[in-house]
Protein backbone atom coordinates (compact mmCIF):
# COMPACT_ATOMS: atom_id res chain seq x y z
CA UNK A 1 0.00 0.00 0.00
CA UNK A 2 3.08 2.63 1.06
CA UNK A 3 4.38 1.76 -2.50
CA UNK A 4 1.11 2.45 -4.38
CA UNK A 5 0.84 5.85 -2.49
CA UNK A 6 3.99 7.29 -3.19
CA UNK A 7 4.04 5.86 -6.99
CA UNK A 8 0.90 7.37 -7.00
CA UNK A 9 1.93 10.56 -5.93
CA UNK A 10 4.01 11.19 -8.11
CA UNK A 11 1.84 11.49 -10.99
CA UNK A 12 -1.10 12.37 -9.18
CA UNK A 13 -2.94 15.45 -9.93
CA UNK A 14 -3.64 16.24 -6.81
CA UNK A 15 -3.23 13.44 -3.67
CA UNK A 16 -5.49 13.57 -0.73
CA UNK A 17 -5.00 11.23 2.58
CA UNK A 18 -7.53 11.72 5.57
CA UNK A 19 -9.58 9.52 8.54
CA UNK A 20 -12.88 8.37 8.89
CA UNK A 21 -14.75 6.55 11.17
CA UNK A 22 -18.70 5.56 11.39
CA UNK A 23 -21.02 2.55 11.80
CA UNK A 24 -22.22 -0.39 9.26
CA UNK A 25 -24.91 -3.09 9.16
CA UNK A 26 -22.66 -6.03 8.21
CA UNK A 27 -24.93 -9.54 7.36
CA UNK A 28 -24.62 -12.72 6.25
CA UNK A 29 -26.13 -14.31 2.58
CA UNK A 30 -26.37 -17.65 2.49
CA UNK A 31 -27.89 -20.43 0.33
CA UNK A 32 -30.54 -22.63 1.48
CA UNK A 33 -28.45 -25.90 0.70
CA UNK A 34 -27.01 -25.75 4.49
CA UNK A 35 -29.52 -25.50 7.86
CA UNK A 36 -25.99 -24.28 9.87
CA UNK A 37 -25.32 -20.83 7.83
CA UNK A 38 -28.94 -20.01 7.10
CA UNK A 39 -31.16 -17.91 8.88
CA UNK A 40 -28.60 -14.82 9.63
CA UNK A 41 -29.78 -11.13 10.20
CA UNK A 42 -28.16 -7.84 9.96
CA UNK A 43 -26.21 -5.76 13.20
CA UNK A 44 -24.65 -2.71 14.33
CA UNK A 45 -21.01 -2.64 14.01
CA UNK A 46 -18.30 -0.18 13.56
CA UNK A 47 -16.36 0.49 10.75
CA UNK A 48 -13.17 3.32 10.29
CA UNK A 49 -9.87 3.62 8.72
CA UNK A 50 -7.41 5.45 6.41
CA UNK A 51 -8.38 7.36 3.22
CA UNK A 52 -6.84 8.02 0.30
CA UNK A 53 -7.97 9.89 -2.80
CA UNK A 54 -5.27 9.93 -6.28
CA UNK A 55 -6.28 12.34 -8.66
CA UNK A 56 -6.09 11.71 -12.24
CA UNK A 57 -8.11 14.40 -13.87
CA UNK A 58 -10.39 17.30 -12.15
CA UNK A 59 -13.49 14.86 -11.87
CA UNK A 60 -11.77 11.55 -12.19
CA UNK A 61 -9.55 9.55 -9.23
CA UNK A 62 -8.64 6.35 -7.47
CA UNK A 63 -9.97 6.46 -3.97
CA UNK A 64 -8.34 3.10 -1.94
CA UNK A 65 -7.27 3.05 1.66
CA UNK A 66 -7.63 0.45 4.62
CA UNK A 67 -10.82 0.05 6.77
CA UNK A 68 -11.05 -1.98 9.46
CA UNK A 69 -14.71 -3.82 9.00
CA UNK A 70 -16.36 -5.95 11.84
CA UNK A 71 -19.08 -8.36 9.36
CA UNK A 72 -21.01 -11.43 11.05
CA UNK A 73 -24.79 -11.65 11.92
CA UNK A 74 -27.21 -12.64 14.26
CA UNK A 75 -29.41 -15.62 14.75
CA UNK A 76 -31.84 -15.74 17.68
CA UNK A 77 -34.25 -18.54 18.95
CA UNK A 78 -34.32 -21.86 17.65
CA UNK A 79 -31.49 -22.99 15.36
CA UNK A 80 -29.10 -26.46 14.73
CA UNK A 81 -26.68 -26.58 17.29
CA UNK A 82 -23.26 -27.04 16.07
CA UNK A 83 -21.14 -27.97 19.16
CA UNK A 84 -22.05 -30.76 21.28
CA UNK A 85 -21.24 -32.46 24.09
CA UNK A 86 -19.72 -36.12 22.74
CA UNK A 87 -22.45 -38.35 24.69
CA UNK A 88 -25.12 -36.26 21.89
CA UNK A 89 -22.99 -37.11 18.97
CA UNK A 90 -22.96 -40.79 19.46
CA UNK A 91 -27.01 -40.89 19.88
CA UNK A 92 -27.27 -38.67 16.09
CA UNK A 93 -27.22 -40.39 12.73
CA UNK A 94 -24.60 -38.59 10.10
CA UNK A 95 -26.08 -35.22 8.84
CA UNK A 96 -28.46 -34.75 11.19
CA UNK A 97 -28.80 -32.00 14.02
CA UNK A 98 -30.45 -31.37 17.43
CA UNK A 99 -32.01 -27.97 18.15
CA UNK A 100 -31.97 -25.22 20.43
CA UNK A 101 -33.61 -21.74 21.62
CA UNK A 102 -30.72 -19.56 22.31
CA UNK A 103 -29.12 -16.46 20.63
CA UNK A 104 -26.53 -16.35 18.19
CA UNK A 105 -23.75 -13.58 16.82
CA UNK A 106 -21.11 -14.27 14.55
CA UNK A 107 -18.09 -11.53 14.74
CA UNK A 108 -15.91 -11.62 11.76
CA UNK A 109 -13.09 -8.79 11.70
CA UNK A 110 -10.72 -7.90 8.76
CA UNK A 111 -8.84 -5.20 7.25
CA UNK A 112 -9.97 -4.50 4.12
CA UNK A 113 -8.25 -2.53 1.03
CA UNK A 114 -11.00 -0.89 -1.41
CA UNK A 115 -9.65 -0.22 -4.94
CA UNK A 116 -12.49 2.51 -6.40
CA UNK A 117 -12.91 4.50 -9.43
CA UNK A 118 -14.25 7.71 -8.06
CA UNK A 119 -15.98 10.36 -10.21
CA UNK A 120 -17.06 13.34 -8.66
CA UNK A 121 -18.91 16.93 -9.40
CA UNK A 122 -19.23 20.24 -8.21
CA UNK A 123 -16.52 22.86 -6.87
CA UNK A 124 -16.74 23.62 -2.95
CA UNK A 125 -19.74 21.19 -2.61
CA UNK A 126 -18.56 17.93 -4.21
CA UNK A 127 -20.94 15.24 -4.82
CA UNK A 128 -19.37 11.57 -5.72
CA UNK A 129 -19.78 8.26 -6.84
CA UNK A 130 -17.55 5.44 -6.33
CA UNK A 131 -17.56 1.99 -7.22
CA UNK A 132 -14.64 -0.90 -7.24
CA UNK A 133 -13.20 -4.31 -5.66
CA UNK A 134 -11.79 -5.17 -2.47
CA UNK A 135 -9.91 -7.69 -0.42
CA UNK A 136 -10.54 -8.37 3.73
CA UNK A 137 -7.47 -10.10 5.61
CA UNK A 138 -9.12 -11.71 8.03
CA UNK A 139 -7.94 -10.76 11.76
CA UNK A 140 -10.08 -12.83 14.26
CA UNK A 141 -13.69 -14.56 14.18
CA UNK A 142 -15.99 -15.80 16.77
CA UNK A 143 -19.23 -16.79 17.73
CA UNK A 144 -21.12 -15.57 20.51
CA UNK A 145 -23.94 -17.58 22.10
CA UNK A 146 -25.92 -17.24 25.22
CA UNK A 147 -29.27 -18.28 26.65
CA UNK A 148 -30.76 -21.21 28.12
CA UNK A 149 -33.00 -24.45 26.29
CA UNK A 150 -33.44 -27.97 26.19
CA UNK A 151 -32.06 -30.19 23.05
CA UNK A 152 -35.55 -30.76 20.61
CA UNK A 153 -34.62 -33.34 17.55
CA UNK A 154 -36.73 -30.97 15.21
CA UNK A 155 -36.41 -27.17 14.34
CA UNK A 156 -40.00 -26.15 15.36
CA UNK A 157 -39.28 -27.45 19.35
CA UNK A 158 -42.05 -29.88 19.64
CA UNK A 159 -40.24 -32.92 20.25
CA UNK A 160 -37.92 -32.77 22.77
CA UNK A 161 -34.64 -34.97 23.25
CA UNK A 162 -35.37 -37.45 26.14
CA UNK A 163 -33.30 -40.37 27.79
CA UNK A 164 -35.09 -43.30 29.14
CA UNK A 165 -38.70 -41.12 28.31
CA UNK A 166 -38.03 -37.83 30.49
CA UNK A 167 -36.85 -34.61 29.18
CA UNK A 168 -33.33 -33.59 29.27
CA UNK A 169 -32.89 -30.52 31.70
CA UNK A 170 -32.36 -27.58 29.82
CA UNK A 171 -28.64 -26.46 29.22
CA UNK A 172 -26.22 -23.39 29.10
CA UNK A 173 -25.40 -21.81 25.64
CA UNK A 174 -23.49 -19.04 27.08
CA UNK A 175 -20.43 -18.63 25.39
CA UNK A 176 -17.49 -17.45 22.94
CA UNK A 177 -15.66 -19.70 20.72
CA UNK A 178 -12.83 -18.87 18.45
CA UNK A 179 -13.79 -19.74 15.02
CA UNK A 180 -11.12 -18.42 13.09
CA UNK A 181 -9.53 -21.91 11.74
CA UNK A 182 -13.23 -22.28 9.86
CA UNK A 183 -13.17 -18.63 8.20
CA UNK A 184 -10.39 -18.32 4.86
CA UNK A 185 -7.98 -15.70 5.51
CA UNK A 186 -9.27 -13.69 2.61
CA UNK A 187 -12.44 -12.32 1.60
CA UNK A 188 -13.04 -10.51 -1.80
CA UNK A 189 -15.68 -8.73 -3.22
CA UNK A 190 -17.37 -5.40 -4.88
CA UNK A 191 -18.39 -2.62 -3.15
CA UNK A 192 -19.77 0.95 -4.10
CA UNK A 193 -21.71 4.17 -3.57
CA UNK A 194 -22.40 7.67 -3.07
CA UNK A 195 -20.74 10.93 -0.80
CA UNK A 196 -20.57 14.48 -0.09
CA UNK A 197 -17.72 16.20 -0.07
CA UNK A 198 -17.41 19.91 1.58
CA UNK A 199 -14.32 22.30 0.94
CA UNK A 200 -13.52 23.83 4.38
CA UNK A 201 -11.02 25.68 2.59
CA UNK A 202 -7.89 25.04 -0.29
CA UNK A 203 -6.42 21.74 1.73
CA UNK A 204 -9.60 20.36 3.77
CA UNK A 205 -12.66 19.11 3.00
CA UNK A 206 -15.59 16.93 5.43
CA UNK A 207 -16.64 13.79 3.48
CA UNK A 208 -19.92 11.84 4.28
CA UNK A 209 -19.66 8.66 2.72
CA UNK A 210 -22.62 5.92 2.06
CA UNK A 211 -21.78 2.44 0.03
CA UNK A 212 -22.66 -0.94 0.11
CA UNK A 213 -20.55 -4.11 -0.07
CA UNK A 214 -20.78 -8.05 -1.45
CA UNK A 215 -18.63 -10.53 -0.71
CA UNK A 216 -17.85 -12.80 -3.74
CA UNK A 217 -16.27 -15.73 -1.75
CA UNK A 218 -17.75 -17.94 0.45
CA UNK A 219 -15.88 -17.47 3.91
CA UNK A 220 -15.77 -20.94 5.05
CA UNK A 221 -13.34 -23.18 4.42
CA UNK A 222 -15.64 -26.41 4.66
CA UNK A 223 -18.70 -25.39 3.00
CA UNK A 224 -20.15 -28.95 3.17
CA UNK A 225 -19.87 -29.00 7.04
CA UNK A 226 -20.13 -25.25 7.78
CA UNK A 227 -22.34 -23.55 4.87
CA UNK A 228 -21.98 -21.13 2.77
CA UNK A 229 -21.96 -17.66 3.73
CA UNK A 230 -20.77 -13.94 1.77
CA UNK A 231 -20.35 -11.04 3.61
CA UNK A 232 -21.96 -7.69 2.79
CA UNK A 233 -23.60 -4.84 4.01
CA UNK A 234 -24.24 -1.13 4.11
CA UNK A 235 -20.95 1.51 5.36
CA UNK A 236 -22.03 4.99 6.86
CA UNK A 237 -18.89 7.21 7.34
CA UNK A 238 -18.02 11.06 8.18
CA UNK A 239 -14.45 11.41 7.27
CA UNK A 240 -11.87 14.40 7.26
CA UNK A 241 -9.20 14.45 3.80
CA UNK A 242 -6.06 16.89 3.96
CA UNK A 243 -4.42 17.35 0.47
CA UNK A 244 -0.55 17.01 0.29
Amino acid sequence: MLLIFVCCYSYAQEFKLGLKAGTSIPNLHSDESNEISQGYESKLAENFGLIADIGISQKLSIKTGIDYSEQGGIRNGQQPVTKLPGEFVQMLPDGTYLYADFNNEAILNYLEVPLMGKLQFGRKMKYYINAGPYVGFLLNAKQVTEGDSQFYLDKNGSMPLTVQGQPLPSQSFDATTDIEDDIKPTNFGITGGVGLGYGLNNKNSLVLDARVAYGLNPIQKDTSANGNSRTGGIFLTMGYMFTL
